[in-house]
């Protein structure tokens, strides 16, 4: 049993904080490197967003523009409720490589929602109880540590799994999106073989990081609960 004042379970985090530092600073280099390299194409990701999905018959899919930008978690995203397609500005205007990898991206999404892709809808599902689950379970868990409440563990730790399912489900799902948004560009002619569909590889790649780095950390948090649970019985 461990000392109240004494938690040697965060060195589990460390791994995961270090390998989120590095996502971070890996999508942020990559991401301004090739919003400065232009796509031959000369398309925005505006149009090559509408363009692919009225290729694909989702012709009643909005593009808009979002006042937050690239990077910001209000961003670029789909949202399947309305069926909006939202891209920062500097998606929505650029024309860079980076523009259109994100654009294409959040198209993939799109074609999930409307292909039935079974992943996807698993993750929208147990969204509203992994979001409730994400804001309690660690209030409930500490209330019951500090007053040797197990109840309150357990239903801490119940909670924080349903977000922890919810990050490792999001891996495919995000991982799919990108491997038809480089197929998207490609085969739409908005990406030249060799260097430009390599560039925008690079740009998801690092983006998927982030979601992977996300992902470590929820599992080791969770490792973490259930070793401090283990040393209070």
């Amino acid at each position: 049993m461990f000392p109240f004042f004494y938690d040697p379970t965060f060195i589990l985090l460390i791994p995961a904080l270090l390998l989120a530092m590095y996502a971070q600073a890996k999508v942020n280099s990559t991401f301004q490197r090739y919003l400065r390299v232009p796509a031959s194409s000369g398309v925005s990701g505006a149009q090559a967003a509408r363009l692919l999905l009225d290729r694909n018959n989702l012709h009643d899919v909005r593009v808009e523009i979002t006042r937050h930008h690239l990077g910001d978690h209000l961003g670029d995203h789909y949202d399947p409720r309305q069926r909006v397609l939202r891209l920062s500005p500097e998606v929505y205007h650029g024309r860079s490589l980076a523009a259109l990898g994100v654009a294409a991206h959040e198209t993939g999404h799109a074609l999930q929602h409307a292909q039935a892709y079974i992943p996807l809808h698993v993750r929208n599902a147990i969204f509203p109880v992994a979001s409730f689950g994400s804001t309690l379970a660690f209030p409930l868990f500490f209330v019951g540590l500090i007053f040797q409440t197990g109840f309150l563990m357990d239903l801490g730790i119940i909670l924080f799994t349903a977000a922890v399912l919810f990050q490792v489900i999001t891996l495919p799902v995000e991982f799919n999106a990108s491997s038809r948004a480089l197929y998207l560009l490609e085969s739409a002619g908005f990406l030249s073989r060799g260097t430009e569909v390599k560039g925008a590889r690079k740009v998801l790649s690092a983006a998927a990081l982030t979601y992977l780095a996300a992902t470590a950390m929820a599992v080791m948090q969770l490792l973490r609960l259930l070793l401090l649970r283990g040393s209070r019985d």
